[in-house]
């Protein structure tokens, strides 16, 4: 099965996964975790293009486009390998992020940004698909707080942000079967909670 970690900045979740992969192989699920971008030697090269908040003047096409290919590469590097060995795969940020970062958040045709997610990612679509939902506020505060890493998208306007969040409130209203919205303004431990019974629900029954 694949399993998707999606959420506006600020949402907390890096800081699950981590934990997740470990209660799942204590209940005897084969896991492998990976993030977007990255997960590839490539694609660590291409979130250092990206992220640098050096390259203020990147374009949003360009940054639509640079995420693509290194999506592309972790879909045939490491994702599609471990489904086939039979894994299930965690991925912290997948497809879904683009459509909301890059599509709703910069207000590009979302027809066009959702074809080139598709090739980009040969058609592969999360069986499951979790948003870590925060108010954008409560979200950038966290992150200015926690002292995480803040990149060029970090570095967009509060209104940016506003717009992905609503992107992904969308996109869980669009496809109810995928999507498990969790309150991520609750305590870490509650987060975390609802996100093992959501994903071992899943598992059990697949």
């Amino acid at each position: 099965m694949f399993i998707t970690l999606e959420g506006p900045e600020g949402s907390g979740k890096t800081s699950h996964v981590g934990p997740l992969i470990q209660f799942l192989k204590e209940n005897g699920y084969a896991v492998f975790a990976t993030r977007e971008p990255g997960g590839t030697s490539i694609g660590e090269q291409v979130r250092q293009v990206i992220h640098d908040l050096k390259n203020e003047e990147m374009d949003a096409r360009t940054e639509t486009l640079l995420y693509q290919a290194a999506r592309a590469q972790i879909v045939a590097e490491v994702i599609r390998p471990h489904l086939a060995a039979g894994e299930n795969v965690i991925s912290d940020r997948f497809a879904d992020s683009t459509i909301a970062y890059q599509g709703y958040g910069h207000q590009q045709d979302l027809v066009q940004v959702r074809a080139l997610v598709k090739y980009a990612t040969g058609g592969l679509v999360p069986d499951l698909t979790i948003l870590l939902d925060v108010d954008v506020n409560v979200g950038m505060e966290r992150k200015t707080r926690n002292g995480s890493e803040w990149n060029r998208l970090d570095a967009y306007t509060i209104e940016f942000h506003q717009r992905v969040r609503s992107g992904y409130q969308e996109m869980a209203k669009q496809e109810p079967r995928r999507w498990v919205v969790v309150s991520a303004g609750q305590e870490w431990d509650k987060v975390q909670e609802e996100l093992r019974q959501t994903i071992l629900g899943r598992l059990s029954g697949a």
